[in-house]
């Protein structure tokens, strides 16, 4: 008899049960380190629940990709979490700050943030989850969890055009810096705070910016300091402005526009589309968690914030589904503290949840 074990030998050898390593099992395993996640996570520490943080990118990965000169709207204050201070010289705090803060919080918690592995499943019941992620090599990382909080913001998928050239390297979703866009023509679709920011930033930088808004005028929550700016700006003819418009379709050198007085075929080199965000919809479906018909928002209860899914808590501004206007970190960040009260409840010794 061979000493060794054939392929079809290999096949009939029964299989090893796979058991999560210690260090993958966890009372509570938040998707998301953004602050929102974070908060979530330091307040269940804070009641004595062990916790781990899965994110895609890196830590608050959304603030990594804002524009590198960006100043918040709000106060430093109203960005604190698991109450620690955020002490600046400036009004509003600077994007720089901003990720420093949370660094420090990170590591003034501890917290157990896994970076860069993407959850792809979420399965099992309440009590005992599965969750496999994948890293950035593509290896698997399989997870357990009596409770799963989601708080995977909306920053990541960008609304689409679904026009012709959609697709083409100059067009971006995203803006950065001005920079590459010195003495060129660029394309701003949008009239929110994203749009006129970057039409500002890019028309003081040298570039020669035109704004497309499908809106009668700029929209009203464009800031109250930026909003003048700007209108100056297309009041002087520096940045030009079609409202009532659309674009129709991106050429390779050229856009094409439909405006009230008819299509407009304009000279360009780069597009960005700043139209807003959505959250990742798909995802939440595949838990089993139900979506309102008409704006998307998460089936949850409004106090405990768990899903229609037992065990499985919805967090930040994905509760608010495409209203994505709603909920900021201002106010995405007290959800830990919702969460947490609920926890500490099913979770407590002798509760049956979990």
């Amino acid at each position: 008899m061979p000493d060794f074990l054939t392929a079809e030998d290999i096949e009939t050898l029964p299989k090893p049960k796979v058991r999560a390593h210690p260090e993958q099992r966890t009372d509570v395993l938040v998707i998301g380190a953004g602050p929102t996640g974070l908060a979530c996570a330091i307040e269940a520490q804070k009641i004595g629940l062990r916790v781990i943080i899965l994110d895609k990118g890196c830590l608050v990965n959304s603030l990594y990709h804002y524009p590198p000169n960006m100043l918040f709207f709000t106060t430093p204050e109203l960005l604190e979490i698991g109450e620690i201070p955020f002490t600046t010289a400036r009004q509003k705090p600077t994007r720089e700050e901003a990720l420093e803060y949370y660094r420090k919080v990170s590591e003034h918690y501890h917290l157990d943030i896994r970076q860069y592995e993407w959850v792809k499943t979420v399965n099992g019941e309440d009590g005992n989850f599965s969750i496999t992620a994948t890293d950035r090599a593509g290896r698997p990382h399989d997870y357990q969890t009596r409770k799963v909080i989601v708080s995977t913001g909306y920053y990541d998928l960008a609304n689409q055009l679904c026009i012709p050239g959609e697709d083409l390297p100059k067009v971006s979703h995203y803006y950065g810096d001005a920079h590459p866009y010195y003495d060129t023509d660029v394309l701003v679709i949008g009239g929110k705070n994203s749009a006129a920011i970057a039409a500002l930033d890019l028309w003081r930088h040298g570039a020669r910016v035109t704004l497309v808004y499908r809106g009668t005028q700029l929209h009203h929550h464009v800031k109250y300091w930026i909003k003048p700016d700007l209108e100056n700006r297309i009041k002087g003819n520096e940045i030009e402005a079609y409202f009532n418009s659309t674009v129709q379709e991106i050429g390779v050198d050229h856009v094409v526009i439909n405006t009230p007085r008819g299509p407009l075929r304009l000279k360009n080199d780069f597009v960005l589309a700043l139209i807003g965000y959505h959250p990742d919809y798909d995802f939440l479906r595949s838990m089993g968690i139900e979506l309102s018909p008409d704006q998307h928002r998460p089936v949850c209860d409004p106090v405990s914030l768990e899903s229609n899914v037992a065990g499985i808590y919805v967090a930040g501004v994905i509760v608010s589904g495409s209203r994505t206007n709603e909920i900021f970190i201002e106010n995405g960040r007290f959800h830990g503290k919702q969460i947490a009260e609920d926890l500490r409840i099913k979770l407590r010794p002798g509760s049956h949840s979990g």
